[in-house]
């Protein structure tokens, strides 16, 4: 057996999760937006479908060249490979525990609930809109925070003009509920 095979084999063991996503929390689901899902699952069928074909082909293409080991074609290819199916196989978990929620059955609503967009203020007037999605699809530079972030823990179930208490770093701050948006039904 070569060494090459081995830390190959070596590196695949305990790289099914992806690191630096958050990993679900025990015995919870995987809420999802649509658009999320849809997103997920397109990212998914093109790994599957376009790129690692073309993936295998360079490879193929790249072993019949003879010597591999200094083969940066093949060398690539493979490691490129590695990554795709890590991501396939993390994809394919998220999306198999994936449960879709749509946020627009609740529109008209002031109660939070998965998918709203909150607007809220500290004590010190200063506001803020977030909004609650699941954990594989929020982007906080976009204002989104995840389901399970304490923020988004706090503000869950609450309705406009509530005050609650939101545990920081620096201590509790007082927050009040402001605003509730749900986005619009789909004309389907």
């Amino acid at each position: 057996m070569s060494k090459a095979f081995t830390k190959e084999n070596e590196q695949q063991d305990g790289d099914d999760d992806e690191v630096g996503l958050p990993a679900l929390p025990q015995g919870t689901r995987n809420y999802m937006t649509p658009a999320g899902y849809a997103r997920m699952r397109a990212e998914f069928m093109t790994l599957l479908d376009e790129e690692r074909p073309k993936i295998v082909e360079i490879v193929s293409w790249a072993a019949k060249n003879g010597d591999r080991s200094e083969n940066g074609d093949y060398l690539y290819g493979k490691k490129r490979l590695r990554e795709i199916d890590r991501r396939l196989r993390f994809l394919s978990k998220r999306l198999d525990l994936a449960e879709v929620a749509d946020p627009s059955v609740h529109h008209g609503s002031e109660q939070v609930f998965f998918g709203a967009t909150v607007t809220y203020c500290n004590a010190k007037g200063d506001e803020r809109t977030i909004t609650i999605k699941g954990i594989d699809e929020s982007d906080s530079l976009a204002g989104e925070v995840s389901w399970i972030a304490p923020i988004a823990r706090v503000l869950l179930k609450s309705r406009v003009g509530d005050e609650l208490q939101l545990m920081t770093p620096g201590g509790v701050e007082q927050i009040e509920v402001l605003e509730v948006n749900y986005p619009a039904p789909s004309q389907a």
